[in-house]
């Protein structure tokens, strides 16, 4: 089991920036990618971000591409998202996901083990 608890929400003005944080716990000696969807009031989650075990590659949706950057720090069992230029559309519950069978991936159904989310909200 992996425990995952994001931090680092809060409400921001457009052109922003914000760092949120997942640490994890628990059976962190398995290499797991680390994925960040989202949620916005009335949609459905969506794909963020994501990141292999390594670091080494990560992947990002379009909406996104250029403005956030995924990092993870695995001696602190930690992943990041770095979040740039950010516009009311962002707004949304954060999700950090866990898995231990993908290298990485932006499907929900394939992470294992979810947060509790993190509010993002960004004023126009």
């Amino acid at each position: 089991q992996v425990q995952l608890v994001e931090s680092g929400g809060g409400l921001v003005q457009a052109g922003g920036s914000l760092r949120l944080s997942c640490a994890a716990s628990g059976r962190t000696s398995r290499r797991y990618a680390m994925g960040w969807f989202r949620q916005a009031p009335g949609k459905e989650r969506e794909f963020v971000s994501a990141i292999s075990w390594s670091g080494g590659s990560t992947y990002y949706a379009d909406s996104v591409k250029g403005r956030f950057t995924i990092s993870r720090d695995n001696a602190k069992n930690t992943v990041y998202l770095q979040m740039n230029s950010l516009k009311p559309e962002d707004t949304a519950v954060y999700y950090c996901a866990a898995s231990g069978t993908i290298y990485y991936s932006s499907l929900a159904h394939e992470y294992d083990y979810w947060g509790q989310g993190t509010q993002v909200t960004v004023s126009s």
